[in-house]
């Protein structure tokens, strides 16, 4: 089978590293990819939403299944775009339309739907222009800290979480004033849930869906989740707190009610949904829907997947997904993100990078990276994410440390109490 895979970060690393296992596998290409992705299969300068590009090149190397990354060209309608085009009949394509994206690229629209179909998730009051003074009201009628969140793509940045009232009111100005550009013409207030966060994976054909397994990642720059929000630090699977009581719960109360409910309402859903969860005294609420795999926590879940990628992925597109059997390593596996100095503020790119072949028994994935004059240098603020397996916990932890210390790089930073609050 001839796979494009779309994407360029440590996400599209691991999921390239899976699919490269398939024995059903003929030739894998990522657009644009990065230094990791590049030793694996046949990275393509093409950015992942420039369609006409994509569909000249998939016409070119006869691709058979393009799997899409990140969220950008799903919101878009990457989907949309192929299946309106008579040249592409028979292409499979691992991703939602964009009636399904925008589970994502609207929290106001998954609000609606999580109400509709009785998902538990937290109060909520969606706010524009026209009605702010309603919504200075809500926010005076809740307790702090007050959670308010961009409607649309942010970039991972358009969530706050505000102590002060005050200072909430003037950040809801400043989002529906164009903080965050067009995602913050809308602004989600929502009630704050106290609790613990994790995340759990399915793939879906829009039937029927396998659970890919929990993860927990860390998203403050700083340990003892202190500091400015990133893309994530790092993560573990499976969540030890997740245990099967727990995730009968969320299987019972939110997955099958939202696959159920993407059905009801028409919406023909295909790929993977990320279930952003907040466990409250043991019950599971929805905090966000993501319509794509999480980074980093695909490189915590993917490699303890055992079943054949291109076979779960051929069962999403073409539906059957139920006949598929999923084997889970029972194993932890946890990944440490390796960061450039400064981020998630301003930093450097273009530092080499060295040890990454001295790491033993670990799985490295590139994030930001890219090959200049020979070396692997940095190419982003999110660099490289050490994963590791382990009987326990903190036996993976162990090994991910132990060659995190292996991998230099001028300015690297990272966290060194992933998992320390589990």
């Amino acid at each position: 089978m001839k796979v494009l895979l779309l994407g360029s970060g440590g996400r599209e690393h691991a999921l390239a590293w899976k699919i490269n296992q398939s024995p059903r596998l003929t030739e894998l290409y990522v657009a644009p990819g990065n230094a990791g992705t590049d030793r694996l299969a046949k990275n393509v300068d093409i950015q992942v939403t420039d369609f006409p590009a994509l569909a000249e090149f998939v016409l070119e190397k006869e691709i058979e299944m393009i799997v899409v990354g990140p969220e950008d060209p799903l919101v878009e309608g990457i989907r949309d775009y192929f299946e309106a085009d008579g040249r592409f009949t028979g292409l499979m394509l691992v991703g939602p339309g964009k009636a399904g994206a925008v589970l994502e690229g609207s929290k106001d629209f998954a609000k609606e739907f999580m109400i509709k179909h009785a998902i538990p998730t937290a109060a909520y009051f969606t706010v524009t222009r026209d009605n702010l003074q309603e919504g200075i009201a809500f926010l005076k009628g809740m307790r702090s800290p007050y959670v308010l969140k961009a409607d649309g793509l942010a970039a991972g940045k358009g969530v706050l979480i505000l102590e002060d009232l005050d200072e909430a009111v003037r950040e809801l100005n400043l989002m529906l004033g164009g903080k965050f550009g067009k995602a913050g013409s809308r602004v989600v207030i929502e009630e704050f849930l106290k609790g613990i966060e994790l995340s759990v994976f399915v793939l879906t054909d829009g039937k029927d869906y396998k659970i890919l397994g929990s993860a927990k990642d860390y998203k403050r720059i700083g340990e003892g989740d202190t500091g400015l929000n990133t893309g994530g630090m790092g993560a573990v699977s499976p969540v030890p707190f997740a245990d099967d009581a727990f995730n009968r719960k969320v299987e019972e109360r939110i997955i099958r009610p939202t696959v159920e409910g993407l059905q009801a309402d028409g919406i023909d859903y295909c790929g993977f949904i990320f279930f952003g969860l907040m466990n409250v005294g043991g019950e599971p609420y929805v905090i966000e829907y993501n319509v794509r795999m999480g980074d980093p926590e695909t490189e915590v879940v993917m490699p303890r997947v055992k079943t054949d990628v291109l076979t779960l992925f051929e069962a999403t597109a073409k539906g059957g997904i139920r006949n598929i059997a999923l084997e889970l390593d029972p194993r932890f596996c946890t990944t440490v993100m390796l960061v450039s100095e400064g981020y998630p503020g301003a930093y450097k790119k273009g530092e080499v990078i060295t040890g990454i072949e001295s790491a033993d028994d670990s799985l490295v994935f590139h994030a930001g990276t890219k090959v200049s004059e020979g070396n692997i240098v940095t190419n982003g603020g999110r660099v490289i994410a050490v994963s590791s397996f382990g009987h326990t916990k903190n036996e993976a932890l162990a090994l991910s440390y132990k060659n995190v210390e292996k991998i230099r790089f001028a300015g690297k930073n990272f966290r060194r109490d992933i998992g320390a609050d589990l």
